[in-house]
């Protein structure tokens, strides 16, 4: 039995639903490739054919739409203090350290921190400063 549909994705509408199809698929790889996103959670990519027949039934008009489901950035949590000063005003700052009361070695700059992150005076002792006292034998 010879096949007499010749309807081929790849070349119908002079190649706009494969063009369509290429688009989403290059979502879907960015997503994936994304470090913001979880790496194994599925993606999907829907191909939808609406045929609308014409009332003499001798032909059809055919709309294509690609639709993507990607997966978003994952969370990112933080733990934030909150409540009152001495003079009652509201307050709030993120607890960088772990634990409310808590200084802490901050990597990024070698400085010694409060809970919210703010440097401490006079605790300031940089890795640098360290090392240099260790080769003047101090």
């Amino acid at each position: 039995m010879a096949n007499n549909i010749n309807v081929n994705l790849s070349d119908m509408a002079n190649g706009a639903v494969q063009a369509k199809l290429n688009r989403a698929m290059e979502q879907v790889v960015k997503n994936i490739l994304d470090p913001n996103t979880d790496a194994t959670k599925k993606r999907k990519i829907a191909l939808n054919l609406t045929i609308t027949p014409a009332e003499t039934r001798d032909s059809f008009a055919l709309a294509t739409q690609v639709k993507t489901t990607l997966v978003p950035e994952v969370e990112v949590p933080a733990t934030v203090l909150v409540g009152k000063s001495s003079d009652g005003k509201l307050v709030a700052n993120e607890l960088k350290s772990g634990t409310a009361g808590q200084e802490y070695f901050d990597p990024e700059d070698s400085t010694l921190k409060d809970d919210k992150g703010n440097p401490i005076e006079g605790q300031k002792s940089t890795v640098i400063d360290l090392q240099k006292q260790k080769k003047a034998g101090k």
